[in-house]
């Protein structure tokens, strides 16, 4: 793997409010160098007035940097259902236009979110659409990243490297999905397979220790927890560290832990 000489990480909050000044003065209050702004599908802007006024609400976040990531559940643009397929391509352009309006340059998406199979989803069509979203990014000056799930084809570190590499699409590493899933789990792969293939293309990071199904995400209860995935990250060139937690104890004290960690490099 490489070995990435850049400016220390910013540790970034997932944004635990909707309202963009108060998620701005949360942030800043609590010492956050940037947002994780997850979509939510159930409230998007309908209209083109709408969506301008939504990018100017974005406004309200500077001077901090945001980075976009949708969550959506079962909105695939694998599915083989061709009519299901082409409403998740257009979901997702659409995400891409208010990244791009927001004057936004990151959104992260998933392949398989949702689903408890992969035999309702096509394989050469998550690649082949995939990639079709990263070009129509390229276009709209929207860098997609594609995240490790913990279930599915992207679970898989081997499949992950395909669909990363025939797509084009740059990297969203999650350390919860990556500890927790069954391959890892099992010992068939170890968590820097997920990374090392493509270390040049990971620019997002999602922070926490593990995911336990119908339960959430976990934070780190010390150091040692993460501090070989932390080691892993560093030897990347990202430098976006999303603490991925949505309560907003177990946020800050993963801050301290995070913080702890890059002291510890400082002094080293």
């Amino acid at each position: 793997m490489n070995n990435f000489s850049a400016p220390p990480p910013k540790i970034v909050t997932p944004n635990l409010i909707t309202d963009p000044e108060k998620m701005r003065q949360f942030s800043a209050g609590h010492g956050f160098e940037g947002i994780d702004w997850s979509f939510d599908l159930a409230h998007l802007p309908a209209t083109p007035a709408e969506e301008s006024r939504w990018a100017r609400r974005q406004e309200l976040l500077k001077p901090l940097e945001v980075r976009y990531h949708c969550p959506f559940l079962q909105v695939d643009i694998g599915h083989e259902d061709k009519d299901v397929q082409a409403s998740a391509m257009d979901i997702f352009r659409r995400m891409i236009r208010l990244v791009s309006k927001a004057r936004r340059k990151y959104l992260s998406i998933h392949v398989g979110l949702g689903h408890n199979t992969t035999k309702i989803l096509s394989w050469e069509s998550s690649i082949s659409n995939l990639r079709q979203l990263v070009r129509f990014g390229v276009e709209s000056g929207v860098t997609v990243c594609l995240e490790n799930l913990i279930w599915g084809w992207s679970s898989k570190p081997n499949l992950f490297e395909k669909m990363v590499r025939k797509s084009g699409a740059s990297v969203t590493f999650d350390f919860g999905h990556a500890y927790s899933c069954e391959s890892i789990e099992s010992q068939t792969y170890a968590v820097k397979d997920f990374v090392t293939p493509h270390a040049d293309r990971v620019v997002n990071a999602h922070i926490y220790h593990k995911e336990v199904s119908g339960m959430g995400h976990f934070p780190p209860e010390r150091l040692e927890d993460i501090a070989e995935r932390l080691d892993l990250l560093r030897r990347t060139p990202c430098r976006w560290w999303v603490l991925e937690l949505k309560n907003v104890e177990d946020l800050l004290k993963t801050k301290i832990i995070v913080e702890e960690y890059l002291k510890r490099s400082e002094d080293q």
